[in-house]
């Protein structure tokens, strides 16, 4: 019996590239790649300041928790009847968008769909992880899973531990395990590499155990709090593997690393895939407006294939559809358009957004005046967090305005006496590909995979050594996995950024032409010529 996977993947290719307006220097690296991580440490300059912008003295929408609850509730009843997800490419995405889309229509809205391709794995059958030395059976989907992009094929070898880091170290990717070719010296060939997730990208751990002359490859969670269950990880489309590559639970990894260094351990490993393309959509309506500049208002649709996707993204998306209705039934007038967008295949590689601005004609493109972004916003755990746009906190700078974004929300907070903090933009959600295109970004955030501090406790509440969203890409992520009362801040902030750039006149400084070496990576981050740093974790 076959089973789908949905992994990442897009139907393009590099050549023929559209020019785009300029990524600023500091941008973040489409790739995910770290390039400057081993670049001698020189001081670094403080982020230039960016002048203020005229922002219109505006409140906010006014959007009712009640009924952002109430379009979270109709989307977990659409995992339900759709086996329990909502992926993209599968009834349960397809369900979702016309839920959104009668939605809009109801209000008055014209909604379009914008189609691209992503990739299906097929499963010809079950995966398979075995010791055979003492006859220990895993279970796929629970114990272990195949990376997307794995190749075909089957494996029998000794467990061949590499540069484990055990026990794990106290924070996320503090391992470097099958990160560097010297990992691996004295690898023996036909061996079953065991690589610990961390610092580098998978598809690099994956290359270069293939290059050693690895059967297989075994890549473990890393092992801190929110690091040690089965995960979802992609190689990306440009790694070429032509051998089993799966990921698994820390505790297996643990295990045969325990087994490993006991004696000879020799495992079996199948994995039998074949891809196919299949079409999916972005969901777009849009509010008129007096101008030619156009605010794009987005967040993902799509679940990953675990589970319902509630607060990730459903959150946000439903944030998104609630305040386009807000300003449809209130008949809000606004000097910009406004285009709401659900994207798909997020979970994928930011898939969805990645063909819109890559399908953006010169013109379109230029028309772009700034881009929200509102993904996983009632976190149950949670913290407000605010991208970074100026860079003063994470020392990632976005697109000239990027930092005005930050500024607006941060004195929205401040006046209704609510802490935030800064969140860097890593490149994980469906900003990434406008602010590698040049276009000023901004958005909220409350927490994903990480551990809660102390002093976090101290200021929000909650639990701390706690995940931000301990249901993160889980079967758990249900409408009983939201904070109403963070979800309502939130949306107001959210409403309140709306209708500032909706009303903002004359637009942002936008920078001056781009150093040669800015172009290329922004191109071909957006020709899907190698992995990205949206989920499913490329690391």
């Amino acid at each position: 019996m076959q089973r789908l996977l949905l992994i990442l993947g897009i139907a393009m290719g590099c050549d023929n590239s559209p020019s785009f307006r300029p990524i600023r220097p500091h941008t973040a690296d489409p790739a995910g790649s770290g390039a400057d991580d081993d670049q001698e440490d020189t001081e670094k300059e403080d982020p230039p300041e960016e002048e203020d912008a005229d922002w219109p003295s505006v409140d906010t929408l006014s959007v009712d928790v009640d009924d952002l609850m109430t379009h979270l509730e109709a989307l977990q009843a659409i995992a339900e009847a759709n086996g329990g997800h909502r992926a993209a490419g599968t009834s349960g995405y397809d369900a979702s968008v016309d839920y959104a889309a009668a939605q809009l229509e109801d209000v008055g809205y014209v909604v379009s769909l914008h189609e691209f391709n992503i990739t299906q794995e097929i499963e010809n059958q079950p995966p398979v992880l075995e010791v055979l030395t003492d006859g220990t059976v895993y279970e796929a989907g629970t114990d272990f899973t195949t990376i997307a992009y794995t190749g075909s094929g089957e494996a029998v070898g000794p467990i061949v531990p590499v540069d484990l880091q055990l026990p794990p170290g106290p924070s996320p990717n503090d391992s470097s395990s099958g990160c560097e070719a010297g990992d691996f010296f004295g690898f023996p060939e036909g061996g079953i590499a065991l690589i610990q997730r961390g610092s580098c990208a998978f598809a690099d751990k994956a290359t270069l155990a293939m290059a050693a002359g690895a059967a297989a490859v075994l890549i473990f969670n890393e092992g801190q709090e929110g690091r040690r269950g089965l995960f979802s990880a992609t190689l990306g489309g440009g790694t070429d593997a032509d051998i089993p590559v799966l990921i698994m639970r820390f505790e297996v990894g643990e295990e045969l690393a325990e087994s490993a260094d006991a004696g000879d351990t020799s495992v079996h490993v199948l994995a039998d895939v074949e891809q196919v393309e299949t079409p999916t959509v972005n969901l777009i309506a849009e509010s008129p407006g007096a101008t030619e500049d156009v605010v794009v208002v987005g967040g993902h649709l799509d679940s990953v294939s675990r589970g319902p996707g509630i607060n990730d993204n459903g959150s946000g998306a439903m944030l998104i559809l609630e305040m386009a209705r807000v300003v449809a039934r209130d008949e809000i007038a606004l000097t910009n358009p406004i285009r709401w967008v659900l994207w798909g295949g997020e979970e994928l590689g930011l898939l969805g957004s990645l063909a819109y601005v890559r399908d953006l004609d010169d013109a379109e493109h230029a028309r772009i005046l700034a881009n929200l972004n509102f993904d996983m916003v009632a976190s149950p755990n949670p913290v407000r967090f605010v991208y970074d746009g100026d860079g003063s906190e994470t020392e990632t700078v976005g697109p000239t305005g990027s930092g005005q974004i930050e500024a607006m929300f941060l004195e929205w907070f401040e006046a209704e006496g609510l802490e935030t903090e800064a969140t860097p933009f890593d490149g994980r959600s469906d900003y990434g590909p406008f602010i590698w295109s040049g276009i000023p970004a901004g958005g909220l955030f409350t927490g994903a995979e990480q551990e809660k501090t102390m002093d976090q406790v101290d200021v929000y509440g909650g639990q701390v050594g706690q995940a931000y969203d301990s249901c993160y890409h889980q079967e758990c992520d249900t409408i009983e996995n939201v904070d109403p009362g963070v979800y309502a801040e939130i949306a107001a902030a959210a409403g309140h950024a709306v209708l500032s750039l909706g009303d903002l006149e004359g637009g942002f400084s936008l920078a001056g032409p781009p150093a040669p070496e800015m172009i290329v990576p922004m191109v071909a981050s957006l020709g899907g010529c190698h992995a990205h740093a949206g989920r499913p974790e490329a690391r």
